[in-house]
């Protein structure tokens, strides 16, 4: 309740100070980046045209430094990462206008975990839209979001393709659970509610949570589905069945029939129907496919996994994949000029 001695314009005054703030920090970030370009722009060019060398680089940050406290952060290791900064993305039409959308912590965490210029452009973008912070970005790059998009084939998919096959992912990472390789599904539950926060990280930013074992009565019984959430983009609820075994077919009718009650009785006029994930430890894609061939209802499976994925069997494969990609392309030229 508003003190009685306080005007209805103060706060719209106070709107205006926390906007101007936020609009100065965002002004200093650019900036900055556009100095660290700069200045990485410069370093390079020097040690191209071979006017440099690197004990040029130790003099520069020994003289920036004798020039007072205010140039204490330019260390030599930290002029080399504004070089390859800049090396990263200069030339690079698409990428170099976004780099001054991320802080610069954001640009070091990237440019250290992420290799190819593909690579580094996800994660740009990733973290642009998605407004991470810095640690938030770190899991996802320790998580390897970019070899599993890419080997999941959802970086590009025909329009033809339902959203919700594209939000919500196939498989999920949970190693910050903390939970044995066995373990129960109430343990399972009980892990992802205590790391609420870092479960929705690992869904995506657009999930928010409505309750853990949500009551749906229909007829003279209470049935209660293990999680149910809310979709900001898809606009519907999306309820969670947890299995710690394998998928089943008969998995499908207990998710087909929470989708029926929450449509029937929960969900509001203005939103899309329901749509259900069963959440397993594994999956066996040919059973998958068969038990969803014939169901009408927006439902997926899922698998998760309780430890971070081989980063470098990921890479691995995503590197065969790309090979055979480009060979079966030169196969299709070779066709296509046999039939000329």
């Amino acid at each position: 309740m508003m003190h009685p001695d306080i005007d209805a314009g103060f706060g719209e005054i106070r709107q205006l100070i926390d906007q101007a703030r936020k609009e100065a920090l965002k002004n200093v970030n650019t900036r900055l980046i556009q100095l660290n370009w700069q200045i990485g722009g410069f370093i390079s060019q020097k040690l191209t045209e071979a006017h440099w060398g690197d004990k040029k680089i130790e003099q520069l940050a020994e003289y920036l430094k004798s020039c007072g406290p205010d140039y204490n952060g330019f260390t030599r290791r930290n002029l080399y990462r504004m070089k390859q900064f800049y090396d990263a993305y200069n030339g690079n039409e698409i990428v170099s206008p976004l780099v001054t959308q991320l802080a610069w912590s954001h640009h070091l965490l990237i440019l250290s975990k992420a290799k190819m210029p593909e690579e580094r452009e996800f994660y740009i973008r990733l973290a642009i839209r998605e407004r991470y912070s810095k640690r938030e970005l770190e899991r996802q790059l320790d998580a390897a979001v970019y070899e599993r998009t890419m080997l999941s084939g959802k970086s590009v998919v025909p329009d033809s393709v339902p959203r919700h096959n594209i939000v919500i992912k196939d498989s999920y990472v949970f190693e910050f659970l903390g939970l044995p390789e066995e373990h129960s599904e109430s343990d399972f539950k009980k892990a992802l509610i205590k790391n609420l926060k870092l479960f929705i990280l690992e869904l995506g930013k657009d999930f928010l949570f409505i309750g853990e074992e949500f009551r749906v009565p229909v007829g003279l019984h209470d049935y209660f589905i293990d999680l149910l959430f809310y979709h900001r983009e898809l606009q519907c609820l999306i309820a969670f069945e947890l299995k710690i075994m394998d998928f089943k077919p008969e998995y499908l009718g207990i998710i087909n029939f929470y989708l029926e009650a929450l449509d029937r009785d929960i969900r509001k006029s203005h939103e899309n129907p329901s749509i259900g994930v069963l959440l397993c430890k594994g999956r066996d894609e040919e059973v998958v496919e068969y038990a969803l061939s014939r169901s009408l209802a927006p439902a997926k499976i899922a698998d998760y996994t309780l430890k971070l994925p081989d980063k470098k069997q990921l890479q691995r494969k995503l590197h065969e994949l790309f090979e055979n990609v480009n060979y079966e392309k030169a196969i299709e030229k070779e066709a296509e000029k046999g039939g000329k």
